[in-house]
């Protein structure tokens, strides 16, 4: 009896790494779909004090983009994972959006809302990782004009 407790122990942990891990993704790609900016997965899994496992928290220019963002999540969460967000808070006046999937918990801000509270600061302990949208493409590099300045260009354009 004690070595089946001990196999199946393991194989809980893959479970719930794998289910987060999903759930990571498709979170982080929701976000990405409605343009969110800065966007930043902490790892808090080694803080004993943590609430939560991860945190993802991103930011948006408005408030209309902070609920969009935090709406769009939630429909892609239930759609992809078959989960539903445990609590949701914040969406009244949106400037701080929270939606908890427990072991996940996401933090949509006003860019400076965001700036006021520092949460990745205060949960510095944890492992941070940027997440960059790979599918966005990389803007061309400009090439430095010679001469003329752009607005000097379209002038002369207008003339003729």
């Amino acid at each position: 009896m004690a070595s089946q407790s001990a196999v199946a122990e393991p194989q809980k942990k893959i479970t719930r790494l794998t289910r987060n891990s999903k759930l990571l993704k498709v979170i982080i790609k929701s976000i990405q779909d409605k343009k969110g900016e800065h966007i930043i997965s902490l790892d808090l899994r080694k803080i004993s004090e943590s609430v939560s496992d991860f945190f993802v928290v991103c930011e948006a220019p408005s408030t209309v983009q902070v609920r969009a963002i935090a709406d769009w999540i939630e429909v892609m969460v239930k759609q992809e994972c078959g989960e539903i967000a445990y609590k949701r808070e914040g969406s009244g006046v949106a400037q701080w959006v929270l939606v908890d999937y427990v072991n996940v918990v996401v933090h949509i801000f006003l860019a400076e809302t965001r700036k006021f509270y520092r949460l990745e600061e205060m949960w510095s302990d944890g492992i941070a990782q940027e997440e960059i949208d790979e599918e966005k493409p990389k803007a061309a590099p400009k090439k430095a004009s010679v001469g003329k300045s752009p607005s000097k260009e379209k002038k002369a354009v207008k003339k003729l």
